[in-house]
């Protein structure tokens, strides 16, 4: 990622063969045609550059024990599913179907461009998402407030 920022909401639909198009802004923010796809928190997929899906998952496993219940739920929650996603020639991935299956993708996704990572949705489970987590929203915005100085 050349130092542009990969933010911004968007829609999209998948295809019948369960490709994705990536927004025309977010690629030009990623270097090269290359992702890494895995399952995210909060029924999403996590899209990574290389270079940051490197830095998170050495990041979870250094600080995890193959001992400790928790860190091998993550590990295999997180880091086994993830999987290679390159960009082809029309600005598509292609989501295999079990992440399709994990997001819960059908037909119609939210993409969202979260500075060094890209998430997608489905559209019906973002809007429902967004709804449930309304409030604790509102208290989070509130917390802010009285730490940044805006």
């Amino acid at each position: 990622m050349g130092y542009n920022v990969i933010t911004g909401e968007y829609k999209n639909s998948l295809d019948e063969k369960g490709r994705l198009s990536l927004p025309a802004r977010l690629r030009s923010a990623i270097t090269g045609n290359l992702l890494i796809l895995t399952r995210g928190v909060d029924k999403c997929l996590w899209l990574f550059p290389p270079e940051d899906w490197k830095k998170v998952s050495t990041s979870l496993m250094e600080s995890t024990s193959l001992f400790q219940s928790r860190a091998r739920l993550i590990q295999r929650r997180i880091i086994a599913p993830a999987q290679e996603a390159e960009i082809d020639k029309s600005g598509r991935i292609n989501i295999p179907p079990s992440l399709r299956e994990y997001g819960n993708l059908h037909k119609e996704c939210v993409i969202l461009g979260i500075e060094n990572h890209i998430e997608i949705w489905d559209e019906t489970e973002y809007r429902s998402y967004l709804e449930v987590t309304e409030a604790e929203f509102q208290e989070a915005a509130e917390e802010l407030g009285k730490i940044l100085s805006i």
